[in-house]
């Protein structure tokens, strides 16, 4: 039986799903009525940030597996990779 992961990444070519990753930093900030979560993963100096409407538990130090996709995000008038979580989940 496929896994949820699975299924997302044969539907969409572009999403990439890592494994076991080890979160270094996890902040939460207000933008409306959504939550944006901002994670840095170890190794990885690309942000992986998602929208919630309810803030998440703190995923400082946990391994979780995520299924995301690359992007750019302008600030200040320059480019910006980030990574757009699509799926996040305890390891």
């Amino acid at each position: 039986m496929k896994s949820d992961a699975d299924k997302l990444l044969k539907k969409h070519e572009k999403l990439v799903h890592s494994e076991m990753q080890k979160v270094e930093s996890h902040v939460q900030r207000n933008a409306g009525d959504w939550i944006i979560n901002t994670l840095m993963i170890e190794g990885c100096n690309v942000p992986f940030k998602f929208k919630r409407k309810n803030p998440y538990k703190n995923l400082k130090g946990q391994r979780v597996n995520l299924t995301y996709y690359p992007d750019a995000e302008n600030v200040a008038g320059f480019d910006i990779e980030i990574m757009t979580v699509v799926r996040v989940k305890i390891s």
